[in-house]
């Protein structure tokens, strides 16, 4: 899988997690991945001061991408 294809599957996963943080008043964006391993996002709007985004991170954010790319290693939130 190029670096390419990676931001891509990366990009659909977030779109759909989208839907269900819009939702509750937040929002998602990538930020960064890093040697096509590492993904940095950011939680945004009602999710950035959320009692549950460290569930909503490993449970729904992390476990989708992982899906789309089962290469990456680690998913983290950056404020």
């Amino acid at each position: 899988m190029t670096t390419l294809e990676i931001k891509d599957n990366v990009e659909k996963a977030l779109e759909e997690i989208r839907p269900f943080l819009n939702s509750d008043g937040g929002n998602i964006s990538l930020v960064e991945i890093i040697d096509d391993k590492h993904v940095k996002v950011r939680l945004e709007g009602a999710c950035t001061n959320c009692s549950l985004s460290i569930s909503t991170m490993k449970a729904g954010v992390e476990t989708t991408i992982k899906k789309y790319v089962p290469l990456i290693e680690t998913v983290e939130n950056i404020a």
